[in-house]
């Protein structure tokens, strides 16, 4: 990766040029009529290590902010697809094509080697990022318009660095930002590439908040099948893809309904929607290590449906201008589109395209926990829900355990997708779901407690009671002020007690009930627990006392301390 982008950012233009040190001047490929050909590649979107997308905007302004093209209307062709797949080798057909002007003879010398767009055989990606020719090509229109037309190459898709994230948002920011879009295919247009296209458009739709399903985000979509294999079946060009494109987005009742689902979805994202069939260019271009691009290499039919398929695309009568809500966009605005989409992209608003595997494992997971959790809810129900009596919360512990392991269990033996480790997780959350469910069991089964449900009326009637005689102690020994104070400390208490009874019969102001009943709890466990518990302990001590046995410090004899009652019973 890192020695692609240095060749593309030092000024490299294609096969054999070495990078130029910065006090160079840019090498300058040269064209199939010996004529020097203008610009380079210039990545515009870098690919960081953590798989981020950073936008090179002082490279983009260079493109767009021209003085001789930033106020006129811009038409963008970008080329996706698998890596691997002969995209940049395509671009650099439409190269020549616009660098000739579109002359008959645009294909040139058959000797000249194919410069441009950085491209090589082999098995390894070769492109990372989005590159953008760095020349403009202005292209003067029936109508006398001058418009830019701008080339753009993509980072390959399902290269062995790249995760379906990475895939997913380098064609859906392509798609967003051309005009046309070139889906670059090989030998058929396949089911697996309906739903990657699906994926990638909505990824794309998503971004640009399109789901009315009514507006088409999307401008121009074009298949390009290369190696078409079945000419008997359906002849090479235009008319043989139309005829294929029909037979793959035809919706009939007798698809599965996931199926009609992707192509309606295909056809609703763009206005157009064409396809091309291709040759292969011959067993030379494919499998010589030391192919550059010369003609004379290259099959002849492929050379014969490439001098068809370029001017479709890039003929000043066939250029698609770039639009947005229905207006043509100029290159100066093109860069403030540019920002915001990347923008998008880099935060986490959106949500992580997964691939289909993932995908199924987690919804395969999550439905085990579904159910993992409904048993555990059902179990409980039946144990402490709705009207059944109060259970000691040890005796409910025990139980919460026994269904704890119930659910696991069920879990565990659930058919799951994705491995022991990638479930993990789940069963992490499943036993977080549990615990949390138990709370509000204990809860519920607690509000069923008769003392605990008493304890606030106890607790502030024992208050009242309490200040009602210590305000007459200190009254008798002429404490009088003392006294009044505690009167108006016990009247406090006795209104919060009507209060109480009045909110919990009537069930009004809530929040209020709560503050009492936590007033209530705070004075039981800092005050009147410690003293219930003296008294108790005092009248353990006076029964053992009458019955002529030893008092031990806990209250009961030292050898029968923890068998007294068992006796007694």
């Amino acid at each position: 990766m890192a020695e692609n982008s240095l060749r593309v950012r030092s000024g490299s233009s294609g096969k054999g040029h070495p990078p130029s040190s910065p006090d160079s001047q840019p090498m300058h490929a040269v064209s199939a009529k010996g004529t020097p050909l203008k610009g380079e590649p210039v990545q515009i979107v870098v690919a960081t290590d953590n798989h981020q997308f950073e936008l090179d905007e002082e490279a983009l302004e260079q493109i767009l902010l021209r003085s001789d093209v930033k106020d006129k209307n811009v038409a963008i062709v970008s080329v996706a697809g698998s890596f691997r797949k002969g995209k940049s080798f395509l671009l650099d057909f439409f190269l020549r094509y616009l660098s000739a002007g579109g002359a008959p003879d645009w294909l040139g010398d058959e000797n000249a080697p194919l410069e441009g767009f950085s491209w090589r055989g082999g098995s390894e990606r070769d492109t990372t990022g989005i590159l953008m020719w760095s020349e403009p090509f202005i292209v003067k229109t029936r109508d006398g318009e001058e418009i830019v037309l701008l080339l753009m190459d993509t980072q390959g898709a399902f290269d062995s660095e790249s995760t379906v994230k990475d895939c997913a948002t380098i064609f859906a920011l392509s798609t967003m930002i051309s005009s046309v879009q070139v889906f670059n295919l090989t030998q058929n247009i396949q089911e697996d590439d309906l739903q990657h296209l699906q994926l990638f458009t909505e990824y794309g739709r998503l971004a640009l908040e399109a789901n009315d399903n009514i507006s088409k985000p999307f401008q121009a979509l074009q298949f390009l099948v290369r190696d078409w294999s079945f000419p008997y079946e359906a002849p090479y060009g235009a008319a043989g893809g139309r005829q294929i494109l029909e037979k793959r987005l035809l919706v009939s009742d007798k698809q599965h309904p996931e199926l009609q689902q992707i192509r309606r979805h295909i056809s609703s994202c763009f206005d157009k929607i064409s396809c091309y069939l291709l040759p292969h260019p011959g067993l030379r271009v494919a499998t010589n290590p030391y192919f550059d691009g010369r003609l004379k290499e290259i099959e002849h039919d492929f050379l014969e449906q490439l001098q068809i398929l370029t001017p479709m695309l890039l003929a000043k009568e066939n250029v698609v201008l770039k639009e947005m809500n229905g207006q043509k966009v100029q290159c100066k605005e093109m860069l403030e589109y540019f920002k915001a989409y990347i923008k998008i992209y880099q935060g986490e608003e959106l949500p992580e395209p997964k691939s289909m595997l993932q995908a199924t494992a987690e919804a395969n997971n999550l439905a085990a926990v579904a159910n993992s959790k409904t048993l555990y809810t059902k179990l409980m129900e039946e144990i402490c829900g709705g009207e059944k009596p109060y259970l000691n919360p040890e005796a409910l512990h025990v139980e919460h355990t026994r269904c704890v392991e119930r659910c696991i269990d069920l879990f565990h033996n659930t058919r799951k997708m994705g491995g022991p480790e990638f479930s993990q997780s789940f069963e992490d959350k499943l036993k977080e779901d549990i615990t949390e469910a138990f709370e509000n069991f204990s809860k519920h089964n607690e509000s069923k407690n008769i003392f605990s449900a008493a304890r606030t009326p106890a607790v502030l009637f024992t208050v009242v009671v309490a200040f009602y005689f210590m305000s007459g102690i200190v009254g008798v020994i002429g404490l009088e002020t003392i006294g009044n104070l505690f009167n108006l400390v016990m009247l406090v208490f006795l209104l919060l007690l009507v209060t109480w009874f009045y909110l919990r019969y009537s069930g009004e102001h809530r929040n209020l009930s709560v503050a009492i009943d936590q007033l209530a709890d705070m004075l039981w466990d800092n005050m009147l627990s410690h003293v219930y518990t003296k008294l108790a302990e005092q009248g353990v001590k006076e029964a053992l006392r009458q019955q002529g046995l030893p008092v031990a410090a806990g209250g009961a004899t030292p050898r029968r301390q923890n068998s007294w009652a068992k006796k007694d019973a």
